[in-house]
């Protein structure tokens, strides 16, 4: 099968950015975690804000998923040529359609796909009770193209850096889950299927010991900020055992709890006008950003230390004094006998020192006198060295001083 190209990419996108919001919000209404119109009257305030935060978050969460899957899928694809275990075949040379401008197509592809949820979010809000609202239906729905927006701008960062598509995903997944337990814990609890709070658990609202000043709920903060650290650890861990990917793994720990802010920013446009409960959510959630760096922080310097303790390369130490070896040049000897002097007054060739007056001892082989030269010793380059002999007559016919005892003939 060969690489998909743009339009299967860009369909990819499409569809599954769409088929993610509609997944979600069928799961926060089957659950009623998201409820537009609840039975109790006193809540409806509760309700519509917590519908407009998880309608933002789900418009951009749902792009966010749509450009990242279309964008593994299309790696994932095997190259035209061969296998992709084949090591011969060879990959195509990464073009302007594999840069920036393949990112925004696929981030705006899936933005469109989740604009599915401005039609699954304005067609239940129109039974809305808020205050202050002329046409709930309107509002929901522009919040919720608001939040494909931010999915858009967030989902080119996503395609850029895997460690923050990562967080996205792990926080999705993560904050799905918190809503369900919630949920379940208030059926446990006899309150029925209430809606719950993006990204909040409330073990008990009722304990004034957890609260703080009636607006901030700790045990809610702690669950969050936490699990922020963890999230952004987790996340960032495989990118910044590279060196060039450390910065972009640094910065993913702020995506998925950016996600949580800008919905809560936006639905929350006066924190006098909600309930204790998401005013705690609201004061917690840029923190809860600030956290997950400094979880992809740890990580990073963790690797960054891992990286500095290792074993320098073994670079080879320069002597001084010596001669710096030139390539073509004939490497010398570093063992084997001295070269032999041009003059034997310089290096005799008997080991014993003779003294003055007395002729050195035999040793088999004729000495060369201290008064000069040896003329028939050959240099290197195979000529024999000029005679320094004052005396050149007193040799015998082949040129060598007769020994001590003997007569010239």
């Amino acid at each position: 099968m060969a690489r998909r190209g743009w339009g299967g990419s860009i369909a990819i996108a499409v569809g599954v950015a769409a088929g993610t919001s509609a997944a979600q919000l069928g799961f926060g209404y089957g659950l009623g975690i998201i409820n537009w119109a609840p039975a109790d009257a006193t809540a409806g305030a509760t309700a519509w804000v917590a519908g407009l935060v998880w309608a933002t978050w789900i418009a951009a969460t749902s792009t966010v998923f749509g450009a990242v899957c279309a964008q593994r899928l299309r790696d994932r694809a095997p190259v035209p040529g061969g296998a992709p275990d084949d090591a011969t075949a060879v990959e195509p040379v990464a073009g302007p359609g594999d840069g920036v401008l393949r990112r925004v197509a696929l981030a705006a592809a899936a933005g469109v796909g989740a604009l599915v949820t401005v039609l699954l979010v304005a067609v239940p809000a129109r039974m809305a009770v808020a205050a202050d609202t002329g046409s709930p239906r309107n509002v929901a729905a522009t919040y919720a193209a608001v939040g494909v927006l931010v999915g858009v701008s967030t989902a080119v960062w996503a395609l850029r850096s895997r460690a923050t598509a990562n967080n996205v995903i792990a926080t999705v997944g993560w904050l799905w889950l918190l809503a369900v337990v919630a949920v379940l814990d208030g059926v446990l609890a006899g309150r029925g299927l209430t809606s719950a709070q993006l990204g909040i658990w409330q073990l008990s609202s009722d304990d004034g010991r957890f609260w703080i000043r009636d607006y901030f709920y700790w045990p809610g903060a702690l669950l969050s900020l936490g699990s922020a650290l963890v999230i952004g650890a987790l996340a960032a861990r495989g990118s910044a055992r590279h060196a060039d990917r450390r910065v972009g793994a640094v910065a993913s720990g702020a995506a998925g709890p950016l996600l949580v802010a800008i919905a809560y920013f936006l639905a929350v446009p006066r924190v006098t006008a909600i309930s204790p409960e998401q005013v705690s959510a609201h004061l917690i959630a840029p923190y809860a950003v600030i956290v997950g760096v400094g979880g992809s922080v740890l990580v990073a310097q963790r690797a960054a230390r891992r990286d500095a303790g290792r074993d320098p390369v073994p670079v080879p130490r320069q002597r001084i004094g010596e001669p710096s070896v030139v390539p073509g040049d004939p490497v010398p000897e570093e063992h084997g006998p001295p070269a032999r002097a041009d003059t034997g007054a310089l290096h005799p060739t008997s080991d014993a020192p003779e003294r003055a007056g007395e002729p050195a001892a035999p040793t088999g082989e004729p000495a060369a006198p201290a008064s000069g030269a040896d003329p028939a010793v050959p240099t290197s380059d195979g000529q024999p060295v000029a005679s320094l002999d004052p005396d050149p007559e007193d040799r015998g016919p082949d040129g060598r001083r007769p020994r001590a005892g003997r007569r010239t003939r």
